[in-house]
């Protein structure tokens, strides 16, 4: 089972993810918190396998409470996902810093968080092409000169590849068949690429990928 935590605020939003995630036969709800404090508590108590965090919430928002999370080597297993009102959230690059391993927005569609909810378990990060484009828009407007990446000189030519591809928001299966490779061989470059720079995960990728220069702005066409 894959156990989850919901952190909003707003009793209607969590009662509506619960009715939906506790209705699959490989998900359950393992606990809900209405504020920072609360998720970070309950995440050392419970061990969920993902948190849907909300991030804007009172006592402590959402980024202060991911960075406690993801900052805990004894929860290095558990995943986040941000809900954020709107894509273009002035958090969203905050958050993947912050080292949340995807976003949702709160209207996404049910099969969509029950894809991101498996994927990031999976070690997939959550990053729709919209969102990536933003985030590494933003990269472009916040960022200085590139630096290498501690680990990029590790890298085979096609892991360099492969690490480009995954910064501009492409999926497994898309970089499988830009490279005409198997999904599997495609999932195994990305994997091998995170062990050898340190990548909590996919999410981090993309951050290191524009950091590094393996991607610039003039690839978002």
């Amino acid at each position: 089972m894959i156990r989850v935590l919901l952190a909003d605020d707003q009793l209607l939003v969590r009662a509506g993810f619960r009715a939906l995630l506790d209705a699959q036969r490989d998900i359950e709800v393992a606990g809900e918190a209405a504020d920072g404090e609360e998720a970070v508590r309950l995440v050392r108590e419970l061990s969920p396998d993902v948190v849907l965090m909300d991030i804007r919430m009172p006592r402590l928002d959402g980024l202060a409470a991911t960075r406690r999370i993801t900052g805990d080597e004894r929860l290095n297993g558990v995943k986040v996902v941000m809900l954020t009102t709107f894509e273009l959230d002035e958090y969203v690059f905050e958050a993947i810093r912050s080292g949340a391993s995807g976003f949702l927005v709160k209207d996404t569609e049910p099969e969509e968080l029950l894809r991101a909810v498996r994927a990031v378990v999976e070690g997939d990060a959550l990053l729709s092409p919209g969102v990536t484009r933003r985030l590494i828009a933003e990269f472009a407007a916040r960022s200085k000169a590139p630096t290498e990446a501690a680990g990029l000189g590790e890298l085979t030519e096609r892991e360099r590849e492969v690490m480009a591809l995954v910064g501009i928001g492409l999926s497994n299966d898309e970089i499988a068949r830009r490279l005409v490779v198997s999904p599997l061989t495609a999932k195994t470059h990305v994997s091998r690429t995170m062990v050898k720079l340190g990548a909590r995960d996919r999410a981090q990728l993309v951050v290191l990928a524009y950091e590094s220069g393996l991607v610039r702005p003039g690839w978002l066409g």
